[in-house]
């Protein structure tokens, strides 16, 4: 078709399809997950090849999200991890990462794996034998795509959940602390009209979004029963009621 360049968004699956089709097209990804140290960049400062964007790592929040779910249900003695380990490029690693959170918290950490809907679905029937009181969301594309069926069961089982997306929170959802998508998508769109008027992906460092919000929903936490601490109200950068 002799495009001019290639714009991939929402995941790294994109970028990794369009990097296996073209090395000359220039590529411009957003939100494409963990592109430095894996196959589709160099380096976040040096890029290299026909790839660059912008992107950010939410996983890197998830030990945070914890934290903030643990202040929030303090009584959570056990606190559910829902992960999708075929999006993490080293899972092993953010395992650690989370289970240091917990031992910081003092809370125990449950890990429920789903790579597909009905292991969703699973998760949130076998939690009540698990004694879990608080879940956190893992960071990932795959998720983010169920995010209608994350919220209604977090709903249907009357479990406090924490997500790294607004929008888990603005249909339902308790908590997200994240980055915004339209920040990705507006800086990638930048990249898109710098690359069609002559610059080289090469040239173009990969840049990551540095505000990061936190919005809670007081209806969901009137719903499960929960008072929501002043602390956490004065860093909401949105509250929904």
């Amino acid at each position: 078709m002799k495009v001019g360049v290639i714009a991939a968004v929402a995941g790294s699956g994109p970028a990794r399809a369009a990097k296996q089709a073209t090395s000359t097209i220039p590529i411009v990804f957003a939100s494409a997950g963990e592109p430095a140290g894996s196959d589709l960049v160099a380096s976040l400062a040096r890029p290299g090849g026909n790839l660059t964007g912008f992107v950010y790592s939410p996983v890197d929040l998830d030990p945070k999200r914890l934290e903030l779910i643990s202040e929030l249900v303090p009584q959570a003695g056990t606190i559910g991890l829902l992960a999708n380990p075929s999006e993490l490029s080293d899972f092993q690693r953010y395992m650690r990462e989370m289970q240091g959170a917990a031992h910081t918290k003092g809370v125990q950490l449950l890990v429920f794996e789903a790579t597909k809907e009905s292991e969703i679905d699973a998760a949130f029937a076998s939690r009540a034998d698990q004694h879990v009181g608080a879940l956190v969301v893992a960071s990932n594309a795959f998720f983010t795509q169920h995010g209608g069926q994350l919220v209604a069961l977090a709903a249907q089982y009357l479990l406090p959940a924490t997500y790294h997306l607004r929008g888990f929170v603005a249909a339902g959802g308790l908590i997200s602390y994240g980055s915004r998508p339209r920040d990705l998508y507006h800086g990638a769109g930048t990249y898109v009209g710098r690359i069609l008027a002559g610059a080289k992906p090469a040239d173009l460092p990969v840049q990551q979004p540095t505000t990061i919000e936190l919005v809670v929903n007081l209806k969901t936490a009137k719903e499960l029963g929960l008072t929501v601490p002043p602390s956490i109200l004065a860093r909401a950068d949105e509250v929904i009621e």
